[in-house]
């Protein structure tokens, strides 16, 4: 396929599986942007170094170095003096995230148009199927995971491997966003609205798949919820209980 493939297992930066085999850094960073992206771990949530070094069996330092790197990505907040916390985004900065994702989500659908073919199809109706199969099961976790998948993928048909790897980013910030905002029910997307664009991608209706990708996103945000509730201090050897290192998102 051409671009970055993002499947149902991969890294949420975009990388492949393999990133994550050796380096313990890596190992911890990923458990953390899996627990923050699938609301595990909510915003607000403090994680304290002690409690984080004692969960994953290493140094206070190793946990500072993952959590510059969350805070470098925007998913995690340092304040001096009070430590670090999941990030909460304002009003503003989840609005923004959402029109962002749809400015650049729309503008490069041409170019996915124009690269798409049989096999990236089959990709798409592999991550769809699997959502659907989600929201059945009521796994809300796999849910917000494939809907990221799903619209990272979409992008990465494309093969711009920049814009790829900011949909990606921005996916992130756009599962935070629903964490604080959204209905107790919002997992991720409507599966049916990815149904929807899926065939409309197969028929090549390049108007209608831009009309329909822009409701998508302005219905998301309509749906949010702007109040916020403080999250409860969280149980870090539960959420983290048996994590392998070799796990992948």
């Amino acid at each position: 396929m051409v671009g970055t493939t993002i499947g149902t297992n991969a890294a949420w930066h975009g990388q492949q599986a393999t990133y994550f085999i050796e380096d313990k850094d890596d190992h911890i960073y990923n458990s953390l942007v899996k627990a923050i992206v699938e609301h595990r771990l909510l915003p607000g949530s403090k994680l304290p170094e002690e409690a984080l070094a004692e969960t994953f069996g290493v140094s206070r330092t190793g946990i500072r170095r993952v959590l510059q790197r969350l805070a470098a990505v925007q998913l995690v907040t340092q304040l001096p003096k009070r430590g670090a916390q999941v990030a909460t985004p304002g009003q503003d900065e989840a609005t923004q995230v959402f029109q962002t994702r749809k400015m650049l989500e729309c503008t490069n659908l041409p170019q996915v148009l124009a690269h798409c073919d049989e096999n990236h199809l089959l990709a798409m109706e592999e991550i769809v199927a699997q959502e659907q199969q989600a929201h059945r099961d009521q796994d809300g976790a796999a849910a917000i995971r494939l809907s990221a998948a799903f619209h990272v993928q979409l992008q990465a048909i494309a093969g711009n491997q920049v814009l790829t790897e900011m949909v990606s980013q921005l996916t992130l910030r756009s599962s935070l966003a629903i964490a604080v905002y959204g209905s107790p029910w919002q997992q991720g997307c409507r599966c049916h609205d990815h149904s929807d664009l899926l065939a409309l991608l197969r028929g090549k209706d390049s108007a209608a798949l831009a009309d329909h990708m822009v409701r998508h996103f302005d219905d998301i945000v309509a749906n949010l919820r702007f109040n916020h509730d403080a999250s409860e201090a969280p149980d870090f050897a539960h959420i983290f209980a048996e994590a392998d290192p070799r796990e992948t998102l």
